[in-house]
């Protein structure tokens, strides 16, 4: 399974971004599929996850400003960034859990920048 992550730039306060990210492969069966970020000198961190009937979670800095979606039949997560902070850049990475297999999938990080 490989993820291809699409959708960072460069975003000024208050403003939006969508990132998207495609696995090609199988992931078929129960799967989570999220969004982790993380900023210089920090660690990796939630931002959010889906599983494959739907079901959400949310790292609390993002709540009520990020939502994560999918396209089952695309194999595709999304997730809408609104109202964006400076404390909200840092890459992007996606992320797979497919149930029953040993480890996750990880894609290459996109880089999510917010300044004026």
């Amino acid at each position: 399974v490989q993820l291809q992550a699409s959708g960072g730039g460069l975003a000024q306060p208050g403003g939006s971004l969508r990132l998207s990210c495609a696995a090609s492969g199988s992931i078929s069966g129960f799967n989570v599929m999220g969004w982790y970020r993380q900023a210089p000198g920090k660690q990796r961190e939630l931002v959010a996850a889906i599983t494959s009937g739907g079901s959400t979670n949310y790292g609390d800095s993002v709540k009520a400003r990020f939502t994560i979606s999918r396209d089952n039949a695309k194999n595709t997560v999304y997730l809408q960034m609104n109202s964006l902070k400076p404390e909200d850049t840092a890459v992007y990475f996606c992320q797979v859990v497919v149930w029953g297999r040993s480890s996750a999938y990880w894609g290459l990080g996109t880089q999510v920048t917010v300044s004026s």
